[in-house]
């Protein structure tokens, strides 16, 4: 019998090849994170709105849950806390502290994975949503309903939007 010993010394060559293959194997165990070195590249890639619209509209038809923060479940500022957190973005955790941080976007301006605010009572800022496009957005309404897309055409939604903003910088 060979002893560990005698095994290192009759095969030098194999601890840098097992070191080598020891690391490769960790390497495959790293989280992916869209936008980070050697992530594949795809639509959403170099565009962190397109990234947060992507994020957002993975979690369409999850239940509404005020405090809700994810992933299971969300209310509308926790929704949009979530989708950034997923691009290691730190945001405000409630619509009108979102809205009092983000750089003001004009309605026509608005880019994919930019946010949409509303005053739902006409005083203050108490809803947000995540545009998509074409006037409509992905947002957690309210008790008993489910994130879902919207449109800033809604009646309802054209009435109290407040303005829209933008809590990343464009690349």
């Amino acid at each position: 019998m060979t002893s560990p010993v005698h095994a290192r010394a009759r095969y030098p060559a194999a601890r840098p090849a097992l070191l080598a293959t020891v690391l490769v194997a960790l390497a495959a165990c790293t989280p992916f994170r869209p936008g980070a070195p050697g992530a594949p590249a795809g639509p959403a890639a170099g565009d962190p709105g397109q990234a947060l619209l992507q994020a957002a509209q993975s979690s369409l038809g999850a239940p509404y849950r005020y405090g809700g923060t994810g992933p299971d479940a969300f209310d509308c500022s926790g929704l949009v806390t979530f989708v950034h957190r997923q691009l290691g973005i730190a945001v405000p955790r409630t619509a009108a502290e979102q809205y009092a941080a983000a750089a003001p976007v004009a309605r026509a301006a608005l880019r994919p994975g930019d946010l949409v605010f509303f005053r739902l009572d006409r005083r203050r800022v108490s809803h947000v949503g995540i545009y998509a496009g074409d006037d409509r957005f992905v947002h957690a309404p309210q008790s008993g309903g489910n994130v879902r897309m919207a449109s800033l055409d809604e009646e309802h939604f054209r009435r109290s939007f407040a303005g829209g903003g933008r809590l990343y910088a464009l690349p």
